[in-house]
């Protein structure tokens, strides 16, 4: 089945929500050209761009200043779906803190299972361990300026969004279902790689945060696209009208897309904005 023949969108209506490491960039953490002129001409013709990502806002910001979108109109939704925030209007549309009391616990927790655990604030990343290969990593794709604290939770008086768990995948995949269990009904948890562990108040995921901003910002959810790669792309993909997995994306990823793009490194994006939608006359 060619999904793209049945189901193509009015791009004016339609609501294109990227996930960004691992699809909107390639494996160099670059928008090429292409990519950048195709969203580009999908705004031109009316169609709504979601930045959705994991990631802090501080980290997705420079993705949407390459877009321009704070002139050319979008959104970003951050921290996995804690925190939605319109581009062009500078305007913050929804944020879902973390429970603080909640803090102390998963510390602990991170030491039992023998995990780092970090948090941010701005341009900060607060760690247990700054010199963690992974908390390395996630320091050096969104430029965060590195933190040690430990003890963590006394000194994060600041409001959070967002803790991540940091770990080889193979441990963090068992740290996974046990933290799972022991925060079922308090805590969202779930993996956006396999070293990267994320902990979001429940009910919070990008699923559930598109959706409801979708609505807000006056489009209908049957024309919202999801693309995406990882874990935590999952629920959105699932719950789009139409869901898009990367040609590199996880197994149960794809396994639940409607449609599998090309890969993030054979520009992916664009074959989707070229073969998805139909352009107003």
């Amino acid at each position: 089945m060619n999904i793209f023949e049945e189901k193509k969108i009015k791009i004016s209506e339609a609501v294109l929500a990227l996930d960004l490491d691992g699809t909107l960039t390639n494996s160099k953490k670059e928008i090429t050209e292409n990519t950048k002129a195709a969203i580009d001409k999908f705004i031109k013709a009316g169609g709504t761009v979601v930045l959705a990502s994991g990631r802090p806002t501080f980290g997705v910001s420079p993705i949407a200043n390459i877009l321009e979108l704070e002139k050319k109109g979008g959104y970003i939704l951050s921290y996995n779906g804690g925190y939605f925030y319109d581009c062009k209007n500078d305007k913050e549309l929804f944020m879902k803190e973390l429970t603080h009391e909640y803090l102390p616990i998963l510390e602990e927790q991170a030491k039992h299972f023998g995990v780092n655990l970090m948090t941010y604030n701005h341009d900060k990343a607060y760690a247990l361990d700054i010199d963690e290969q992974y908390y390395m990593l996630e320091v050096t794709i969104n430029h965060f300026i590195r933190v040690k604290v430990d003890p963590l939770a006394p000194q994060i008086t600041f409001p959070i969004i967002k803790c991540l768990m940091t770990a080889p995948g193979d441990h963090l995949a068992k740290v996974e279902q046990e933290m799972k269990k022991l925060w079922e009904g308090k805590l969202n948890i779930v993996r956006s790689e396999p070293y990267f562990l994320e902990l979001t108040e429940v009910g919070i995921d990008k699923a559930n945060t598109l959706l409801n901003m979708t609505k807000k910002i006056g489009k209908d959810t049957k024309n919202l696209v999801c693309c995406g790669d990882g874990f935590n792309d999952l629920s959105m993909i699932q719950a789009a009208g139409i869901g898009v997995a990367m040609a590199n994306a996880q197994e149960k990823v794809r396994q639940a897309a409607d449609y599998i793009t090309k890969s993030n490194d054979e520009e992916g994006i664009v074959d989707v904005i070229e073969k998805l939608f139909y352009w107003d006359i």
